[in-house]
């Protein structure tokens, strides 16, 4: 099985990406800048928030990798 990477952008601008393992496993990369760098798994719960919307695949594709 593959990793899914689900991409999102907060109320305030913050870009992040969960990656979920087939295991079950979570893994949170935040966008700064230019890079993906390591997160904090508890942003993982940012996904639910009210103003926190799923990026399009349009936008997914406009981010570094």
């Amino acid at each position: 099985m593959v990793s899914v990477k689900d991409f999102y952008r907060t109320e305030s601008g913050t870009i992040f990406r969960v990656l979920k393992e087939p295991e079950g496993h979570l893994q949170v990369e935040l966008l700064e800048a230019t890079a993906w760098r390591a997160a904090p798994i508890g942003m993982a719960g940012l996904r639910l928030a009210a103003g926190t919307k799923r990026l399009t695949q349009r936008q997914i594709s406009a981010l570094p990798e």
